[in-house]
């Protein structure tokens, strides 16, 4: 296997110890790690066979983190013209709040979400992994190196294909969707059989297993509760126990959710997925702001993990952090609490600027800059959402025996002047398009900002063909304004 050695950085391990090494060096051999630590100590240990072959990169003026790991993401980018994308007017004076904000409007939600499952088989395999491709392409390029599908716009196969094309980790799953809570209703209405959802997700978990390159897994996951009948969470419970596999939803993230599901389903959201054997250590509960005192408790004894999002929330209208503080207390109570992006039709913050809000927000609600240190935003951005994927073992943080998932970012122009703590200054003035080098089991992906393996003009063009044709076709988008659009996109 050849070696190579990444020397002479600021090397931010994220492992348990959090440590810091101001001139820190990796060593890496095929896919994995072999040491990590000060330049010293490793160009002390690199043995004769390793120096033969060996490849190095100057770390000098830059940090070494690990890949960062977003394990609540949808690929939506198919949506970029009618899901408050690209046919919005250029001026922004006469916006509304849409349906996420002011506490939700659920039952709007619901037959929105509802109504994706269907279109998204109606992309044909060809414009699903061109789209694929590119959304997947953004997270790569920002520093994500493994990403945690909570069901997206698009065909769970062409996500697989994307990422082994890329050569990027992902976690994929479908968009679940057997029910919905319609407007006018009293009652939740039955949209397809709950068989046939958990009959798609069954077929990923298994061909996933079988993935060769080991980049790719599957889990379950439920798009709301407010779109899932009790006989799908029963199936989904049953996957997870027989495929020994997390399970994620979106669940307690608006204000108004427990009025609506109690409405339409009889019990609050924590509740509903505890009473259906879902509440355990592999929950991942996404954005989980609105609980009751009892439904904290229950997440707290089952030790679920919680993934926000909170780069997200303003731009949306959500109140996921500071409503409530439930997110911050579940940190301060033991349990996990990692970071993510979420997903939209258009790029939204990114990793980066995940951990630059949590830092920034959690101090100030405490009033307690020691509340969140830089290096428990990189950790909740790395080794604890390794730990909610069930991935833990394997990546998340730079330590021997480990998957080779790296980023390079440069910290030696003026905002790192005379700071020890690049990591510091990173999050408050830096961001996802300051990575430079993406590696992902040993691989260099990204160098220098550019793919290294990929042509990254044809990829957006291939994206933006895939998006026109399936646009006018599917969602009735008039073809001259996509054709305008997309030419001076090109241009």
């Amino acid at each position: 296997m050849s070696a190579l050695l990444i020397r002479g950085g600021c090397l931010y391990p994220a492992d348990a110890g959090a440590r810091v090494v101001p001139d820190g060096s990796v060593l890496v051999e095929g896919e994995r790690i072999v040491a990590a630590g000060t330049t010293e100590e490793i160009e002390a240990a690199l043995e004769p066979r390793q120096r033969e072959s060996l490849r190095t990169i100057d770390a000098r003026g830059k940090m070494i983190l690990p890949g960062f790991v977003n394990a609540h993401w949808h690929d939506l980018f198919a949506m970029r013209f009618p899901f408050k994308g690209a046919l919005r007017p250029a001026a922004d004076r006469d916006d509304k709040p849409a349906f996420m904000a002011l506490g939700g409007d659920l039952q709007q939600i619901s037959v929105v979400f509802d109504s994706f499952h269907d279109q998204i088989d109606r992309l044909t395999p060809d414009e699903a992994e061109a789209i694929a491709r590119y959304s997947m392409w953004t997270q790569l390029r920002s520093g994500t190196t493994t990403l945690g599908d909570v069901g997206s716009f698009n065909r769970p196969e062409a996500l697989v294909s994307a990422a082994r094309h890329l050569g990027m980790r992902c976690v994929v799953s479908t968009w679940a969707s057997d029910a919905v809570c319609a407007p006018g209703e009293s009652r939740f209405r039955r949209t397809r059989d709950a068989d046939v959802v958990l009959r798609r997700i069954e077929d990923l978990l298994r061909d996933c297993a079988k993935d060769p390159g080991g980049l790719v897994r599957a889990r379950p996951t439920s798009v709301y509760g407010v779109n899932m009948t009790d006989e799908l969470g029963a199936g989904f419970a049953e996957l997870v126990a027989r495929y020994d596999v997390p399970f994620a939803t979106h669940v307690g993230a608006l204000r108004n959710e427990a009025e609506v599901t109690r409405g339409y389903y009889g019990t609050t959201p924590v509740r509903r997925f505890a009473e259906l054997g879902l509440l355990s250590s592999r929950f991942m509960a996404v954005h989980c702001a609105f609980a009751d005192d009892e439904e904290r408790e229950m997440l707290v004894a089952a030790n679920a993990h919680i993934s926000h999002s909170p780069a997200k929330y303003g731009p949306a209208g959500e109140s996921s952090l500071t409503e409530t503080r439930a997110i911050p207390e579940f940190r301060r109570a033991g349990l996990d609490v990692s970071l993510s992006t979420d997903g939209a039709a258009l790029p939204i913050g990114g990793m980066a600027e995940a951990m630059r809000v949590t830092w920034q927000i959690y101090n100030e609600m405490y009033a307690d800059p020691t509340e969140v240190l830089p290096t428990d935003a990189l950790a909740m951005a790395t080794r604890l959402p390794a730990r909610g994927l069930d991935w833990a073992g394997e990546i998340g943080s730079i330590e021997a025996g480990k998957q080779a998932d790296l980023l390079l970012i440069p910290a030696d122009d003026w905002r790192y002047l005379l700071n020890p703590r690049p990591l510091e200054s990173f999050l408050a003035l830096g961001g996802s398009t300051d990575v430079d080098t993406v590696i992902v089991a040993g691989r260099t992906l990204v160098e220098g900002g550019r793919a290294t393996g990929l042509d990254e003009d044809e990829l957006e063009a291939d994206y933006i063909e895939a998006l026109g044709t399936f646009s006018v076709r599917c969602l009735g988008v008039d073809p001259e304004l996509v054709a305008t659009l997309t030419r001076a996109a090109r241009r």
